[in-house]
């Protein structure tokens, strides 16, 4: 996904962040039977990215079809796709199935965030992930199974949960989706995105600090305790020696980065002269 389609969806994670802290398994439910809804008609998916046709009048046309009938959250979320610009038709179903997953992943983020750090049950959710795709690859039979294209999205679903019983509800959640739902490609390779969105949310809890020398356990602790007070949660903090800083230090967490480095502050100065 790039362009105009790539920015589309950028602008609906940041929208769905704001509902992640007390999302459900229930709004990503919803969001994956809307996908269902979406893929099962290609006229619904062509007057959902006609480009001759406004935001609105699109939004409005989602919202009638699933009224009544998913939450007013998923409703939202939907619509707020639907008004939104696509390249192509398939843009828009791949759209609503990252938004579904991120739904997913997060409920796994915050449940042992209460606890701990959330990055705990980001893992445990890879984790359980990679043993479903595993199993699969373990054994031909179940492979060729899961591709019948005659067998029903239930049997196959319990299959699924027969590979791997015991993970995390989120994790069956999302296997499910894979193997009833593949949207054309292996179960096992959707499986492996959604373990990749997983592995993306995890780096925001992991703070890559570049310094000039090693800290003390002192600075360390301070740093740390800086960090969690910053971004308001408990991160793993990585420290990197690169004395090619010269001097301060540079924070990495997620895609943001904070630089007071000498370089960075050096770089910045030749810019303003040469500008």
């Amino acid at each position: 996904m790039a362009g105009v389609s790539s920015e589309s969806l950028a602008t609906a994670l940041a929208a769905l962040e704001v509902k992640l802290p007390t999302a459900s398994l229930q709004l990503a439910k919803e969001l994956f039977g809307i996908l269902g809804m979406v893929d099962s008609s290609a006229g619904l998916r062509r007057a959902l990215t006609d480009p001759s046709r406004n935001g609105d009048e699109k939004s409005a046309l989602v919202r009638q079809l699933v009224g009544g009938k998913v939450s007013a959250d998923a409703a939202e979320v939907a619509g707020g796709l639907a008004s939104s610009r696509w390249a192509s038709a398939r843009d828009i179903g791949d759209a609503l199935e990252t938004l579904a997953a991120t739904v997913v992943i997060s409920v796994a983020e915050n449940k042992s965030a209460v606890s701990a750090s959330g990055i705990t049950g980001l893992e445990e959710l890879e984790n359980d992930l990679f043993s479903f795709n595993q199993a699969v690859a373990s054994s031909h039979e179940v492979q060729r199974a899961l591709s019948e294209p005659q067998a029903s999205g239930a049997a196959k679903a319990a299959l699924a949960e027969k590979l791997v019983p015991g993970v995390s509800e989120e994790a069956k959640v999302l296997i499910t989706q894979a193997v009833t739902q593949p949207r054309g490609i292996k179960a096992t390779r959707l499986v492996e995105r959604f373990a990749e969105l997983a592995a993306k949310r995890q780096q925001r809890w992991i703070a890559t600090v570049s310094v000039t020398r090693p800290l003390t356990s002192t600075q360390l602790s301070r740093l740390q305790a800086g960090l969690n007070a910053l971004y308001g949660r408990e991160l793993k903090v990585n420290i990197n020696v690169d004395p090619a800083l010269i001097g301060g230090i540079r924070v990495q967490v997620g895609d943001e980065v904070l630089d007071a480095s000498v370089i960075s502050r050096l770089g910045e100065l030749q810019r303003q002269l040469a500008g």
